[in-house]
């Protein structure tokens, strides 16, 4: 085990709490996406335009199929090809995605990092809803030092990163709708 306070980080997820968080790119904000009261915690936090959906992430991309419906072949190719890694994928949402994560829309972004003290930090929450730890139009924090500048006060819990640094370069973000593969931010991975 990397992380010191995995209890901690449970019981304040549990509590509607919001965390923040090394990932393989950028720093991340995180709560549970069952949690209404801790996703408009963000919300308030980074002063994010509410039409503006989060994404969820897991350590596994398994624990997010029940978030979404079947993913057509070109998503489940780039999932192999990429996952865990810097992709994140925009799919049709199933059921059990709340509308408050996603602003309405029917789709879901879905990301699996490739990080060790993110994995541990999903070990027992296994999903999160999340965003980059800035205020919006803000660059996003790329140390613990700019995650806790950003956000100490606003958040409930900053988890140190234990040596385990992002690179500091966004999510390449791309859809996948009837089978095509639509790019819409580039990031971290080329495709």
């Amino acid at each position: 085990m990397i992380i010191k306070n995995a209890d901690e980080i449970k019981q304040v997820l549990e509590n509607d709490g919001v965390i923040a968080f090394v990932t393989d790119t950028v720093w991340g904000l995180g709560c549970l996406p069952s949690s209404e009261k801790a996703v408009k915690k963000i919300y308030e936090i980074k002063k994010r335009e509410p039409q503006k959906p989060l994404i969820l992430m897991s350590d596994d991309i398994y624990h997010l199929l029940e978030y979404v419906k079947p993913i057509p072949k070109a998503g489940c190719q780039l999932i192999k090809k990429y996952f865990p890694g810097a992709l994140t994928i925009v799919t049709q949402k199933s059921d059990k995605t709340p509308d408050y994560v996603t602003s309405s829309m029917p789709t879901v972004g879905i990301r699996v990092p490739d990080n060790e003290v993110f994995k541990e930090i999903c070990a027992s929450v296994h999903v999160l809803a999340t965003t980059s730890a800035n205020l919006s139009h803000q660059p996003s924090a790329k140390s613990y030092e700019q995650a806790v500048e950003n956000m100490q006060g606003l958040v409930d819990l900053i988890i140190p990163d234990y040596g385990y640094l992002c690179k500091g370069l966004e999510s390449t973000v791309v859809g996948i709708l009837d089978d095509e593969v639509r790019i819409f931010r580039q990031g971290a991975v080329i495709i």
